[in-house]
């Protein structure tokens, strides 16, 4: 199964807006024709469209790799089936099943460019190595193993917050995540007893002394000067800018978190 490039939020935001703007049967029955789901999901007209699109998207949802081919290619179901959503966006989205799913393309390292005739194409925003979708799902998958249950619950209230345009409750939630993070890997390091009356600066420093922060690779210096600390005061801003620049960075900062983040759950993992 190839790697899928959206995660479940996209996909569900993107149901929301197809079920919104494709209301004939004719145009949502050839797209499920050219997704192969013809033996899945019925041509019947005696069956509403958002009832066919609430069993296309269960089938997305469940079924995200699956090879499909289009004229584009060989590509995963949910890439094919996100693909076609595009198509019904517009230059200048007003609804906010279209938005959500704009946010939701940009979580995911995508955007949406229009050419002259305004026809939407689906582009790469970030390098395809980054492979965010595959790094939200790990950092997942590795707070819960480690049972980092409140960093976990900070993040998906910040990537719930960014989904509806809520730029200063995401970012305070991301910096708190990543706190949050650090203390519990110093917890999970030193113990609770030795970390409790600590503060979360100190946590990390202890981090550094036990080596867990390389110093040698800058991510923590006695100066100050270091990645870590770096990171931690741009989270600290607010950020807040009328317009687009809100978004920008609000989504720049739930990239940056996530990587970093993943970094050093897998140096966990692998110091076990």
């Amino acid at each position: 199964m190839s790697a899928v490039p959206f995660t479940r939020p996209t996909i569900i935001a993107a149901v929301a807006f197809l079920d919104a703007n494709l209301k004939h049967h004719a145009p949502f029955n050839h797209m499920v024709l050219r997704l192969g789901l013809e033996n899945e999901i019925t041509s019947d007209t005696g069956i509403s469209v958002s009832k066919k699109a609430d069993t296309l998207g269960r089938i997305v949802v469940q079924r995200p790799g699956d090879q499909v081919d289009t004229l584009e290619g060989s590509m995963s179901l949910a890439e094919a089936f996100i693909r076609e959503a595009v198509q019904l966006m517009r230059p200048e989205p007003g609804q906010e099943s279209e938005i959500a799913f704009a946010r939701g393309l940009a979580r995911d390292g995508y955007v949406v460019s229009f050419d002259e005739r305004d026809r939407p194409a689906l582009r790469v925003a970030l390098p395809e190595e980054l492979g965010l979708p595959a790094v939200d799902d790990e950092v997942h998958e590795l707070l819960k193993h480690f049972g980092f249950s409140e960093p976990l619950g900070h993040l998906g209230q910040g990537i719930e917050a960014h989904a509806r345009g809520d730029w200063a409750a995401a970012n305070a939630q991301f910096r708190t995540f990543l706190e949050g993070l650090f203390d519990d890997i110093a917890r999970h390091c030193e113990g609770a007893d030795k970390t409790a009356h600590l503060t979360s600066e100190n946590r990390r420093a202890l981090l550094a002394k036990i080596n867990f922060l390389a110093e040698d690779r800058n991510e923590w210096t006695q100066d100050g000067k270091n990645y870590i600390n770096g990171l931690f005061k741009m989270l600290h801003t607010d950020g807040s800018h009328p317009g687009l620049s809100d978004e920008d960075h609000s989504t720049f900062r739930l990239h940056i978190i996530l990587v970093t983040a993943r970094a050093f759950l897998r140096r966990l993992r692998y110091q076990q």
